[in-house]
């Protein structure tokens, strides 16, 4: 065992959850295999349930994409009892009904049922991987957030959004003592302008897509596309040593790095652009859920930039909603740093459901 996590409500959570009725992680000790499956990467984690405590027993990455199915990455995983198994919850980015989903970005099927009867087990718990996320804000400390912008801490509904491969959104419901995750499908809701070049961004997308949704901009792809309009009608040529890069590395990756360290004034306007965004739906969700507890924003991208990103044009678009400024000014918002926080939530969800 290589590491300790402790859960709630086995210490003082930053956020408490429940899980249905669950308001605690009970006391049966147990086995829990824990997954996030998103569109870049598979993350699976083995823990043993100890008296209030997750520890770590094993945990392996995985290129999704690299890989025919879920079933065959835990074969691959090679846990050398699955019947010693007693809780398995994977956190999915997709919408999952009935114990069944197809990934937004990746092409497996995954089915619960199949699953089941192929590795020999009682049951499966299958959330979305937003909700695994919100679920996973319980196992973290304040050295697991960046404060982007401070707010009133008024008890009420949360809310978290995650730009990375795809746009994630979840709600948090507060019942006045505790949180309960949902799923949305929120970030594919139509992406609105709001000046002349917008529209210009939206017609843009609109010939290359057909619809336009948040996720088309908000994600790894939308920044690559935002930076090829920008570089046209910039009319700013490349380096040639920018496109070996471009050619060599992930995209978005270098864009957003060259953005950061100033050598490009295309990258810097596209990163800025992406922020300015990612604010103005941030607060359309705050309003949208009265999310007085605090907004969440996770996902593989803002980690990596908030260090040097234009906080400001966060603010400053975060504050843009007329007569409901006032209910923004009360709104926390939070980086999450922590890129296991969805793994951690899926293994939070199995620990409350050990029988």
């Amino acid at each position: 065992m290589t590491e300790k996590l402790s859960l709630p409500l086995a210490h003082k959570s930053l956020i408490p959850l429940a899980v249905g009725s669950k308001t605690s992680l009970g006391h049966t000790n147990g086995n829990v295999l824990a997954g996030d499956i998103g569109g870049t990467k598979t993350n699976l984690a083995l823990y043993e349930y100890k008296d209030g405590h997750l520890f770590l027993v094993k945990q392996k990455s995985y290129r999704t994409k690299n890989h025919s199915s879920l079933l065959e990455i835990i074969e691959d995983f090679e846990i050398e009892e699955m019947a010693k198994i007693d809780s398995i919850c994977f956190g999915v980015a997709g919408p999952i009904t009935k114990g069944k989903v197809h990934g937004t970005n990746f092409p497996w099927r995954i089915d619960t049922k199949k699953l089941i009867k192929a590795l020999h087990l009682k049951s499966i718990f299958l959330i979305n991987d937003m909700q695994a996320n919100a679920y996973g804000l319980a196992a973290l400390e304040e050295k697991d957030l960046d404060h982007l912008k401070y707010g009133s801490k008024i008890e009420g509904n949360a809310v978290i959004i995650s730009p990375g491969t795809g746009l994630g959104e979840a709600g948090l419901f507060w019942d006045g003592s505790a949180y309960h995750p949902f799923a949305t499908e929120g970030g594919h809701c139509d992406f609105s302008p709001r000046n002349d070049f917008d529209l210009e961004i939206w017609k843009y997308f609109q010939q290359k897509y057909g619809h336009v949704s948040w996720e088309r901009l908000l994600s790894g792809q939308g920044i690559c596309d935002t930076y090829q309009l920008i570089r046209n009608v910039s009319g700013e040529k490349e380096t040639d040593a920018f496109k070996a890069k471009m050619a060599k590395e992930d995209p978005a990756a270098v864009i957003t790095k060259t953005a950061l360290e100033g050598s490009d004034v295309v990258c810097r306007e596209t990163l800025d652009l992406f922020v300015r965004f990612l604010a103005i739906e941030t607060s359309q969700l705050a309003l949208k859920f009265k999310a007085t507890g605090g907004i969440y924003i996770g996902g593989g991208i803002m980690p990596k930039i908030i260090k040097g990103m234009n906080r400001e044009v966060f603010t400053d678009n975060f504050m843009q909603s007329g007569r409901m400024n006032s209910l923004l000014q009360m709104v926390p918002v939070d980086v999450i740093l922590n890129d296991n926080t969805a793994l951690m939530g899926a293994a939070y969800y199995a620990a409350m459901n050990l029988e």
